[in-house]
């Protein structure tokens, strides 16, 4: 299929999707785009048992498109970038500590915790993986999704405080997840990395990160400063976000927490004039449409990338299943032991680690990170894991967030 074709049948399939949520399911519309392309691809599957040319048109539109590579090389570094644009970052630095542990030693934490349960529990299920594997899912599947979270919290008037902290965290533990991923994947047969080591691997890139980040955003505000068209900001500013995100991953540093900084810095600049300019203004609605263009693009295609693994999913479920309240319970421990710590330093409000836990998605780049696994024998139990964690994220957990972000804030409020 020629890759115009397989775009545009995408695009019509996401296209399709969010007309029917928004006119029959009404859904959040990033969550009803992945429901609704979940249910026509479990109906594109069932109608290929006995027209094949329907099922070969569905393999090919699912399989066609690269997943990871689609993620890692192009909507990974907009996403972050157009969500790091709107957090403001004196509220970010006042929740700095918060956000800095539970985007490194938490992710450290609930890595190691899934990795040893799930390399344990797959062992008395009868299905060995050695602990590299099982650390493996816990680094993919620790990272959380910050723009799901965003959208959904947002709408439950949480405290902005509370919204900095989560989507602060969400942003910056890509980086961490991914540096740990990296790290482990380079390990041949059962050797662990010492801790040393993952410390170095991480900090490095971290801190790499930050630097570039930080000196290609002053770089690219500097060009702002003198320019007046909005044409020429929304380029500069896109240019920033895929070049500094490309050049950042060539240069072997973090190319996520490099994207997020530049957002921040880009954004913190932009509000330091009492009345953005028209400029500004527009150049941030098309940040806002392009956030949410590609957010509904990327949930779409991850509904289309989750159902074409139907037949590993039946193989390994059970295990996949039990990986749901196991990734759940990690993120409660490293969320919670960091947060006991660190109220000496500052207050907590009020149901903040059970927000968190809950409100802590996984979905596109978890499922791009597993898919990305080389061939192995505990490849598609992984995938298969990761999936079932996505598709619990997606269908249960995002539903809920805003209502019981509500009665939680609600209830601290009248105590």
């Amino acid at each position: 299929m020629p890759v115009f074709t397989l775009i545009s049948a995408v695009i019509t399939v996401v296209a399709l999707s969010a007309y029917a949520n928004h006119k029959l399911v009404r859904l959040p519309d990033s969550i009803g785009i992945t429901v609704v392309a979940l249910l026509l691809s479990l109906a594109t599957v069932t109608v290929g048992q006995f027209v094949p040319q329907v099922a070969a048109w569905g393999e090919q539109v699912a399989h066609g498109v690269n997943f990871p590579d689609l993620v890692f090389h192009g909507l990974l570094g907009l996403l972050l970038f157009a969500g790091s644009l709107q957090i403001d970052l004196t509220a970010l630095h006042r929740a700095r500590w918060t956000v800095l542990i539970l985007a490194t030693a938490g992710v450290v934490l609930s890595t190691a915790i899934i990795g040893w349960a799930f390399f344990y529990l797959t062992g008395m299920l009868g299905i060995p993986i050695t602990l590299r594997d099982g650390l493996l899912f816990g680094a993919l599947i620790s990272p959380t999704d910050p723009i799901a979270a965003l959208g959904l919290l947002r709408k439950a008037s949480v405290p902005p405080s509370l919204l900095t902290k989560i989507t602060g965290e969400a942003l910056f533990n890509d980086g961490t997840g991914v540096a740990l991923f990296v790290a482990l994947l380079g390990v041949t047969g059962a050797q662990i990395p010492t801790a040393a080591h993952i410390t170095e691997l991480v900090a490095r890139e971290a801190l790499g990160g930050l630097a570039f980040g930080a000196l290609a955003g002053f770089a690219a505000v500097a060009l702002l400063r003198t320019v007046d068209s909005p044409s020429v900001e929304i380029l500069i500013t896109l240019a920033l976000a895929t070049a500094g995100y490309a050049a950042a991953a060539g240069l072997g540093i973090s190319a996520p927490i490099a994207t997020v900084v530049m957002g921040l810095v880009v954004g913190a600049d932009s509000r330091r004039f009492p009345t953005p300019t028209a400029v500004r203004e527009r150049l941030h609605q098309f940040w806002l449409v392009a956030d949410d263009l590609l957010n509904l693009l990327l949930f779409g295609l991850v509904g289309l990338q989750l159902t074409s693994l139907t037949g590993a999913i039946r193989h390994y479920l059970l295990p996949a299943i039990l990986a749901v309240p196991l990734v759940l319970a990690a993120r409660y421990v490293s969320v919670g032991l960091p947060s006991v710590l660190l109220q000496r330093l500052q207050p907590f409000e009020p149901n903040f680690i059970k927000l968190m836990t809950w409100a802590g998605l996984r979905g596109a780049l978890s499922v791009a990170l597993a898919l990305s696994l080389p061939p192995s024998p505990a490849r598609e139990l992984i995938v298969t894991s990761t999936s079932v964690v996505a598709i619990f994220s997606i269908l249960v957990q995002a539903p809920t967030v805003e209502p019981l972000a509500r009665r939680w804030t609600a209830a601290s409020d009248e105590t």
